[in-house]
């Protein structure tokens, strides 16, 4: 058997691509789950402002798993693109806590993107920090004609309580809610035309900084009676009301409560769509709509998640001495 010396097998990992003899200690990650062609330069997707403002001058660190590379500034906030749907995110975000160039020990995580929001709970353009993460799909679910009209759809399974039910830091979320809760908000006339279709008046409102519970589904629901059912869910295991329905923050979260707990994460989301349509329009016109009928407002939403998550980022890294054992308490 060939015996390789200590020294060599150290120089040896030293020279790997990524390997650092001391690792980043990540203040800050900021996770995204898609982008609209490059990180800067065009139509911004959900990573692109963020990486304008933090890694413009970045090397690019490849991780072994992840879909894309991590990027890190010297302060300490790093971010990656992790892919969409519940396994493609989780996968790149277990790779990512396992690389040995980064340290993870006293990060804190933000977990990013565009989402749909329901009529009567929010509007487009509006960012919501998540009080909880629920998982849409963990259970039994069975066609509407097989009960009596109105009956629930849908019943829990146990076992799953520990991986559907994620209640977030309340000390974070307050935190980061009274850092970022009078952020000015973009907005336009499209916009503002699209929301004028819905009777709701939390649909016609201006965009706002608000947090409730978030509904992660890798099925991308539709129409009144699945919105009906998400809140559903969310009220049986006793969260906050539903606003925000995405896919993947309980894959994410899960991946780094195993390692790091959950009192380091939060969950950013900015509403792009509702997730019904108005009362004039079916649920399959809603999803399929005319050319020219789209809701408007989705550069001024990636813009605005952004410009919310970097006062609770640029606070954190500032302050990091008060930060860096935990919420600080006042």
């Amino acid at each position: 058997m060939l015996r390789v010396p200590f020294a060599a097998l150290i120089a040896g990992l030293l020279a790997q691509p990524g390997f650092a003899a001391e690792p980043t200690r990540v203040k800050v990650f900021v996770a995204s789950m898609f982008e609209i062609g490059n990180n800067t330069g065009d139509r911004a997707g959900e990573f692109q402002h963020w990486y304008e403002r933090y890694w413009l001058d970045a090397t690019p660190i490849a991780t072994r798993g992840a879909l894309n590379p991590v990027y890190c500034n010297t302060d300490g906030v790093c971010g990656a693109v992790l892919g969409m749907g519940k396994v493609a995110s989780s996968s790149s975000m277990q790779a990512i806590l396992l690389n040995p160039a980064l340290d993870f020990s006293h990060a804190y995580f933000i977990l990013s993107g565009v989402a749909g929001t329901p009529p009567s709970r929010g509007t487009i353009g509006s960012v919501v920090w998540a009080t909880w993460l629920m998982d849409y799909d963990l259970g039994h679910r069975w066609a509407a004609d097989e009960v009596p009209p109105g009956e629930p759809l849908f019943m829990p399974r146990k076992g799953y309580e520990s991986i559907r039910v994620y209640h977030l830091n309340p000390a974070l979320v307050s935190r980061a809610m009274r850092l970022s809760a009078d952020t000015p908000l973009k907005d336009s006339d499209a916009a503002r035309a699209y929301r004028n279709r819905y009777p709701q008046e939390a649909a016609r409102a201006a965009p706002h900084v608000a947090t409730g519970t978030h509904m992660t589904g890798d099925t991308f629901f539709h129409g009144p009676g699945m919105s009906a059912q998400a809140q559903y869910i969310a009220k049986l295991y006793g969260a906050d009301d539903y606003v925000i329905t995405e896919m993947e923050g309980t894959g994410i979260t899960q991946v780094i409560a195993r390692q790091y707990g959950l009192e380091r994460i939060m969950a950013l989301r900015g509403a792009v769509n509702f997730d019904q349509g108005n009362p004039n329009e079916t649920t399959l016109q809603h999803l399929d709509p005319a050319p020219g009928q789209t809701a408007g407002g989705f550069a001024e939403t990636v813009e605005n998640i952004e410009l919310v998550g970097s006062r609770v980022v640029d606070t954190i890294v500032t302050d990091w001495p008060h930060w860096a054992a935990g919420v600080p308490i006042q």
